[in-house]
């Protein structure tokens, strides 16, 4: 018995999107997580670090003439080192003026190593084979926490013949240097005062706090943990743990808890993606979808005079406009939805791409037939 191919032909990337959210949203799949991926120790964070240096040791492809902070910059350098040296003297080429940058993380000690990044701030073509000189790293407060030095990683290449052509893998002006920094003053972390810990959610909701409170009181004593709010937790440690920070918050990490989720579909329009949360919610709707194809031809045609005129035969163009309505399909009616791998399937029969289904959630929202908040990026 031979069976009618169905008419309807949705993107591959439609397909994969549908797949996706079937086998990550199927109901059971719900796991919990540890507390640590949930939160963040208040006081206990990173620091940003940015310095200015100059990079020497390219093969001709550092900064030029045209960039005056180059050349001051070297000299600058070269006085440091007891070099005096005449501006008009100096021809660049090989040295590239740059932005280091890192981040210093809680805890670090004297001695402690950094990765960094440096990104030419000039007109230098690549930084490969490059050598960062000695660099102060400096905090929001300008005061040097690390000082940064070292030969230069790159992920991409570029080469150019004398006829013009050239060739490029990934950016060569950023690069970075493994352990690149060494830290020079410690940035003093306090994160429990008088027994007690506060929790920074990641994702601030109330649901989540609330959760993560009740998870904390089971494992560790009614009255541990009281949500400040929905971003926020504090936490008292226990007679037993009240001197030992550390292993409290060792043993808060371990505890698992299932998170709140919210109902949001993100929208992307400059790449077409679509990313949906766990509670999306559809209710019945009747749903047609068409759309206009506008056709702008554009051709060249020669124009000649007359036979006994005195013209001149001439070049013109010719513009040619269709416009074309695709024949909507009769309203499609579409059953409610009450999980998110139903509204995936719901929506993959109409064949459509990720651009065309973006517009459909968006009147779908509109009418109040999909509970979840749209974002559009």
């Amino acid at each position: 018995m031979k069976t009618r191919p169905s008419t309807v032909k949705p993107s591959s990337l439609l397909v994969m999107f549908v797949a996706l959210l079937l086998v990550a949203f199927t109901p059971g799949n719900a796991r919990a997580d540890k507390v640590r991926d949930l939160v963040d120790i208040v006081g206990a964070r990173e620091n940003q670090l940015v310095g200015y240096g100059v990079v020497t040791g390219l093969n001709g492809t550092g900064d030029d003439v045209s960039s005056p902070f180059a050349t001051q910059s070297l000299r600058a350098l070269l006085r440091r080192l007891g070099v005096q040296v005449d501006a008009r003297q100096i021809r660049l080429k090989n040295v590239a003026a740059v932005i280091v940058t890192a981040n210093i993380p809680a805890f670090a000690r004297n001695g402690s190593k950094l990765d960094i990044i440096v990104s030419s701030m000039g007109n230098a073509k690549s930084l490969r084979g490059g050598v960062l000189i000695q660099t102060p790293l400096r905090g929001a407060d300008r005061r040097t926490y690390a000082v940064g030095q070292g030969p230069l990683v790159l992920g991409g290449f570029s080469a150019s013949g004398g006829s013009g052509s050239s060739v490029q893998e990934n950016v060569t002006t950023t690069a970075r240097i493994p352990n690149g920094a060494l830290i020079e003053r410690e940035i003093k972390t306090t994160f429990a005062v008088e027994g007690k810990v506060q929790l920074a959610l990641r994702a601030p909701n109330f649901d989540t706090a609330q959760r993560i409170c009740d998870g904390l009181n089971k494992a560790m004593g009614e009255g541990t943990a009281r949500p400040l709010d929905g971003g926020s937790i504090e936490v008292k440690a226990p007679s037993e743990l009240k001197n030992k920070p550390v292993e409290l918050v060792s043993k808060l990490g371990d505890i698992d808890v299932e998170p709140g989720s919210m109902a949001r579909v993100v929208l992307n329009e400059r790449t077409g993606t679509i990313v949906a949360g766990g509670d999306v919610r559809l209710s019945p709707v009747a749903i047609a979808q068409g759309g206009i194809t506008i056709s702008v031809k554009e051709s060249k045609e020669v124009s000649q005079p007359g036979i006994l005129s005195r013209g001149n035969t001439a070049e013109v163009k010719r513009t040619d406009i269709e416009a074309t309505e695709q024949k909507p399909p009769a309203l499609t009616y579409v059953n409610a939805a009450a999980s998110l791998a139903e509204v995936a399937q719901a929506l993959s029969t109409f064949g459509v791409t990720p651009r065309e289904l973006g517009s459909i959630l968006q009147a779908l929202k509109a009418a109040g037939a999909l509970r979840a908040e749209i974002i559009v990026q």
